[in-house]
């Protein structure tokens, strides 16, 4: 039977700015938002989410990673322009497209699905329309004062992988080790640092093809809640068994609800994603 791997994260509540403007020298920054009923929320790309993945393995697996990026120089560059998914993780963990024709101009483009799949990010708050502001140093012009949208704010984001899909399955554990640590997401990191590691975390390993966990976590009170995920293990669509749960999430009653419902819970994410490793590695050579 074949394994699928899901996992729903919420970061931690801190002051987002996680978009650029116009360009790097605007001087203005907007970040993306979305409407959810009569609100707005902001939302961070899963491209955003995907780049800080992959600084990850380019700062713990360089070799095996094609595409890498240059801070000093602000560009990417290549091992292999061809690509690879059984020599690169990247390749083989997020796909690749080279559009291009033929001599005869028939459809020569070299592409591979990506078997990481990455939901957007969603704030767990509205957005108010915060803004902040700033100045250059030195002597002043029209263009010295740059403003900034900014959203104290948690995000939440779904990712979902089937380790068959890859080409060496056991990269499915370096994809969990990369998601406990993602540090940068794009955006407007000269001016703001946001860490996007998991506070909270639910990890499924099963046989179904459909995540079910996806916006499980909420905003309550100060805290954060999953009153859906509990529903859902009570009402047997998710199997209490292929759960794990861990972060701050089992500090509140909800965890408390979920390891008397047969889920296991940890308090530290790490130790969780060493379980799920673990887990993954059983299920997936079984």
């Amino acid at each position: 039977m074949t394994k699928h791997l899901f996992a729903t994260i919420v970061t931690a509540t801190a002051i987002a700015a996680n978009n650029r403007g116009e360009g790097d020298g605007s001087t203005l920054s907007t970040l993306q938002k979305i409407t959810r009923g009569n609100d707005q929320y902001t939302t961070v790309s899963a491209e955003a989410i995907r780049w800080g993945l992959r600084e990850y393995l380019q700062n713990h697996c360089k070799s095996e990673t094609n595409r890498t990026f240059d801070p000093d120089v602000d560009r990417y560059s290549f091992k292999n322009e061809q690509f690879s998914a059984e020599e690169y993780i990247d390749d083989d963990l997020f796909g690749y497209m080279d559009a291009k024709k033929g001599k005869d101009n028939e459809d020569a483009t070299t592409k591979r699905r990506g078997a990481l799949e990455v939901s957007r990010a969603i704030s767990l708050d509205p957005y108010w329309g915060d803004v902040a502001f700033g100045s250059k140093g030195g002597e002043k012009g029209k263009t010295s004062i740059h403003s900034t949208e900014v959203h104290c704010t948690a995000y939440q984001y779904t990712i979902a992988l089937t380790p068959e899909s890859l080409k060496k399955p056991e990269r499915a554990a370096l994809a969990l080790d990369a998601i406990s640590a993602v540090r940068h997401v794009g955006g407007n990191h000269a001016r703001f640092l946001y860490d996007f590691r998991p506070e909270s975390i639910v990890i499924r390993v099963t046989d179904d093809p459909s995540p079910w966990i996806m916006d499980v976590f909420k905003r309550i009170g100060e805290s954060v809640g999953c009153p859906r995920l509990v529903r859902l293990v009570e009402v047997g669509d998710v199997a209490a068994s292929e759960l794990i749960v861990a972060g701050e999430i089992a500090d509140t009653p909800y965890g408390k609800q979920l390891e008397a419902l047969g889920v296991k819970v940890y308090r530290g994410v790490k130790e969780a994603i060493a379980a799920a490793k673990e887990l993954l590695s059983m299920e997936v050579t079984a």
